[in-house]
């Protein structure tokens, strides 16, 4: 389904009404009011093109539609605005996975091999550990936006990620709870091994760290029974509660309203959703969300570079005409920030190992959405530790809390293997 991510149409290439992930007429709020002008001049890529893997969670009960957007609008843009890797196109080798099922995994990586590929991208893939071996043994780097793989995040060889590890956002979240004298939270996630594993690992330990009494509610991938789950995540009537990690933003909307409809009144958190603001409108106020870049109902607030860069990231993606969302625009700032950061590191024989070299020399490099960056950490795949939280503030519309960029705790982190 087509969605109109925030953009204003006009008969030419108009102003855009700054991204939002969901439909935006010429009023809508949802824009903060401002437009910014989408350059169409640019170069093209051309001559033989460089392969790059994407595992891309297309496949089984726990899929990311918006990875396929996200990537198609890269692809676009790179080729023909960016002028790809040193004037050469690339050439996306798509393969689906199923979260659930890690050989599927194996599979992708096995066919990135055959390919030729010179790096593979984390499309999310919380199996992406499976992979980690024969990419190694290939000398073909993982690139990524956030491990949600806990264990492949762990260690630094090999792996290059622009985002924060998972531990920076739920540390960002229980800090922000705790300075706000909010003591409890339940949160909610699919019944997948890797949730328990984030859960067991990470997220009760920081629980404790912080002070913060921390629950877990799992339901079943396939969908849960909303009202059931928002009456339990609503038992205790806990400071915040929500989804650890957001599976889709229907999910998101449909517990996010569920929530409402049992009463219940805390901070709901919704992961990295953004569709349930614009469905919920005024009801939605006072959520969270937490995201490595800037987000489209928060695009009033970001500084430059982000703001013109996220309307370019809205026409591209509103053109690929699919689904769009955190996904979608996290996927195209991934292939985004791997395509500028090896022009920047002047990276001109591209082979795995030049890139995975190229890319952990980046040093203050400014991210397409996000922060600067600093890869190549011995500790942590992760350039960055910081990220955004960004609350409900009216109709459609949030700010990031604190201003902007949240540093979490380093002392914290370093208590989690790969976050510091």
């Amino acid at each position: 389904m087509r969605r109109r991510t925030g953009r204003v149409l006009a008969a030419a290439i108009a102003a855009a009404c700054v991204f939002s992930v969901v439909s935006c007429s010429s009023d809508d709020s949802g824009s903060g009011g401002e437009s910014t002008a989408v350059d169409e001049s640019g170069v093209k890529a051309a001559g033989d093109p460089i392969k790059v893997g994407l595992f891309n969670p297309s496949k089984g009960p726990a899929t990311q539609a918006g990875v396929t957007t996200g990537k198609d609008a890269a692809v676009n843009y790179i080729n023909n605005s960016l002028g790809g890797i040193n004037g050469r196109p690339i050439e996306v080798v798509d393969c689906g996975i199923d979260q659930t099922a890690p050989e599927s995994t194996i599979a992708c990586a096995n066919q990135f091999v055959q390919a030729g590929v010179v790096a593979a991208v984390d499309g999310y893939d919380s199996e992406s550990l499976a992979a980690v071996p024969i990419l190694t043994s290939a000398a073909i780097p993982l690139v990524g936006q956030i491990p949600f793989n806990t264990a492949t995040g762990a260690k630094a060889e090999n792996r290059v990620y622009f985002g924060p590890p998972p531990a920076a956002f739920l540390v960002g979240f229980m800090q922000s709870l705790k300075a706000a004298g909010k003591t409890s939270l339940t949160l909610a996630n699919a019944d997948l091994p890797q949730a328990h594993q984030v859960f067991d690992g990470l997220l009760a330990p920081l629980g404790k760290q912080l002070g913060i009494e921390v629950k877990s509610v799992y339901y079943p991938p396939t969908g849960p029974n909303f009202t059931a789950l928002a009456t339990t995540l609503a038992e205790g009537n806990p400071d915040a509660a929500g989804l650890m990690t957001a599976p889709n933003d229907n999910t998101c909307t449909k517990l996010s309203q569920s929530l409402r409809s049992v009463g219940y009144k805390g901070t709901m958190f919704m992961a990295a959703c953004t569709e349930f603001i614009d469905t919920m409108g005024s009801q939605a106020v006072g959520a969270q969300t937490y995201s490595p870049g800037w987000q489209p109902p928060a695009a009033a607030s970001a500084p430059e570079p982000a703001k013109s860069n996220l309307a370019i990231a809205e026409k591209y993606i509103d053109d690929a005409d699919g689904t769009g969302g955190f996904y979608a625009y996290g996927t195209f700032a991934t292939l985004v920030d791997f395509v500028n950061g090896l022009n920047t590191a002047k990276v001109t024989d591209v082979t795995g190992p030049n890139v995975l070299s190229g890319l952990k020399g980046l040093t203050d490099f400014q991210s397409f959405l996000g922060p600067k960056l600093t890869c190549g950490k011995p500790t942590t795949p992760n350039c960055t530790t910081e990220m955004l939280l960004f609350e409900v503030t009216g109709d459609k519309t949030t700010k990031p809390v604190g201003g902007g960029f949240i540093t979490p705790s380093p002392e914290v982190l370093k208590l989690i293997p790969g976050a510091a």
